[in-house]
């Protein structure tokens, strides 16, 4: 017996390199600008963006099988959690109401992670990820149009309010237009020079928000909106009165963050070449949100903002996620009464930038899906109108069933039958299936599907009509282990009617847990002697065995007294 493979284990701790000490570094100071303007586009306090970026930070590194992954508060995330918090009627500023939506979303992603649901995410379609995002980009625009301009768009959805916006150009307030113009221009300027294009974004906050201090203008500020303490998270009690009302929104916002993490391991190898863990991935943001609950961190997962401005700036191991919360809590302890100091039309401009990105960085994969087939493009669009029109977590829901049926639909157009004809050198030959069967002769047909029931009538119309003394052969190699009941049923009276013309059906390739099934639904009984022919580790020698014994029952049949 062969032994059995290792487990799969978390690659070790290690130590810390100098350039993830730097990495850490970059990306502590990325958070400070981008956790505050993702907590404040969705209403929430500042302050608790920033936290996002510590605890959870830490605690994700330590126990992510994607070693450099960094989770933290993402745009997404925290649009989501403020939908689910207005739909349930709850106060986005009770931190007892946050801590709890945070504990409850890390409890459904542990959920997941222990019973191995990694899989289900395979089955949200590009085509809703793709609307799904340009949506949420959208969202970020619009959240921070009234900071970009000092103008608030009015209307029931974000492309009316952005259509609002425009209308009213003659509504812009003049020192914010141009601070966050400003903002967008250094930003431009830094990114454009390759070694400051990972960090152009703090770039861009620094010197604009420097340029306001000496000019003196007047523009809002953080400290408007919030003040920020120079001490680390603490402790927060969640409210376990809110539980009730948050269970489905918690579940929305563990799909929205684990969808948004799975691609991230792709993406971003673990450069020890440790292979990646989808489950324990999920633990990992499970433990992040558990632990960043209970200390004034929102909602969290895997960011790939984050995680690239990591990497980019030189992270080598999990120590470069470790340091990024280490580097943010010692700038929030000593410099808190600076960044109460950055004006929020920079935020706003940033986040502009942000969401420009997503839109330009999604334009490949638009044009993509409008080129592979109607119905996806119909998804990506129904996806991005949901996303703008609906409560986002109703937007997830929609997601969800679009890409069900857009699985169902494609598996139902790929399942076909096709011929097989014994050519020279022992090979076979594809043809198309006869309309009938040939008396006295043999017809082999290849099935290729998943037993999914919508695939049935496709089949079934093209199955050939019985004849006397008639063998049809089903190669059932691509066949799941358990078929579809309706799959069972079909064949089964498949078998009946060409029993009754006097033919035989026989099943070639048939997994073991398939034969049992066969047997418990009287499928086996139907088939006959011989019906079922069990699959080998050589691929055309059941078949070759069972068109022996087709031809030797047909020649049997031939002697037989009319």
């Amino acid at each position: 017996m062969k032994p059995a493979p290792p487990k799969a284990r978390r690659p070790p701790l290690g130590r810390p390199k100098p350039s993830d000490v730097s990495a850490g570094l970059v990306t502590g100071l990325f958070s400070i600008p981008e956790g505050m303007a993702y907590a404040a586009i969705a209403g929430f306090n500042p302050v608790a963006g920033l936290f996002s970026g510590v605890v959870p930070a830490i605690v994700g590194s330590l126990t992510a099988r994607t070693v450099l992954m960094v989770t933290t508060l993402t745009s997404a995330i925290a649009l989501t959690a403020q939908s689910v918090l207005a739909d349930a009627g709850l106060d986005a500023s009770s931190t007892g109401t946050i801590a709890m939506l945070a504990l409850m979303t890390g409890a459904v992603m542990l959920l997941m992670g222990v019973l191995r649901l990694g899989v289900v995410l395979s089955f949200v379609s590009n085509a809703v990820m793709t609307g799904f995002s340009v949506g949420i980009a959208l969202q970020i625009v619009t959240g921070v149009l009234k900071d970009a301009t000092g103008y608030k768009p009015h209307g029931h959805n974000k492309l009316a309010q952005l259509a609002d916006w425009l209308a009213h150009i003659g509504s812009w307030q003049l020192a914010a237009t141009l601070t966050a113009a400003a903002t967008i221009a250094v930003w431009a300027l830094a990114h454009a020079v390759r070694r400051l294009r990972t960090v152009a974004l703090l770039v861009a906050m620094v010197a604009v928000s420097v340029a306001i201090a000496v000019l003196g203008t007047d523009v809002e500020l953080v400290k408007g909106i919030a003040d920020i303490p120079s001490a680390l998270p603490h402790f927060t009690a969640p409210d376990w009165s809110a539980a009730p009302h948050l269970i489905g929104g918690a579940v929305s916002i563990a799909l929205v963050a684990l969808a948004q993490a799975a691609g991230i391991s792709p993406t971003v190898p673990n450069p020890d070449g440790s292979k990646p863990d989808t489950n324990r991935d999920f633990t990992a943001q499970g433990l992040a949100n558990v632990a960043g609950g209970l200390f004034q961190s929102l909602p969290v997962g895997g960011s790939l903002s984050r995680t690239g401005v990591a990497v980019s700036a030189g992270a080598r191991t999990r120590w470069a996620g470790i340091f990024s919360g280490l580097w943010l809590a010692a700038i929030v302890l000593t410099l808190a009464p600076l960044a109460e100091r950055i004006p929020m039309p920079v935020i706003g401009g940033l986040i502009i930038v942000v969401g420009a990105e997503l839109i330009t960085g999604k334009i490949a994969d638009i044009r993509l899906v409008l080129k592979t087939s109607p119905l996806s493009a119909a998804a990506m669009v129904l996806t991005f109108l949901a996303t703008t029109q609906l409560p986002l977590q109703q937007a997830i829901i929609l997601g969800a069933v679009l890409s069900l049926l857009l699985y169902c639909a494609q598996a139902a157009r790929q399942a076909r039958l096709v011929a097989l004809r014994p050519a020279d050198g022992g090979r076979w030959e594809t043809a198309a299936p006869p309309a009938a069967l040939t008396p006295g002769q043999v017809t082999v047909l290849d099935y290729n599907g998943v037993s999914l029931f919508a695939e049935l009538p496709r089949i079934d119309a093209r199955w050939p009509e019985p004849a006397k003394d008639a063998v049809l052969i089903l190669v059932l190699r691509a066949l799941p282990d358990v078929p579809s009941s309706a799959m069972v049923k079909l064949l089964r009276r498949r078998a009946d009617e060409l029993q009754r013309a006097g033919g035989r059906l026989m099943l070639v390739g048939v997994q073991p847990p398939l034969a049992k099934i066969a047997a418990d639904t009287g499928l086996a009984d139907h088939l006959g002697p011989g019906g079922i022919v069990a699959a080998d580790g050589a691929l055309f020698d059941p078949l070759n065995a069972a068109l022996a014994d087709a031809r030797a029952w047909i020649a049997a049949r031939s002697q037989e007294p009319a």
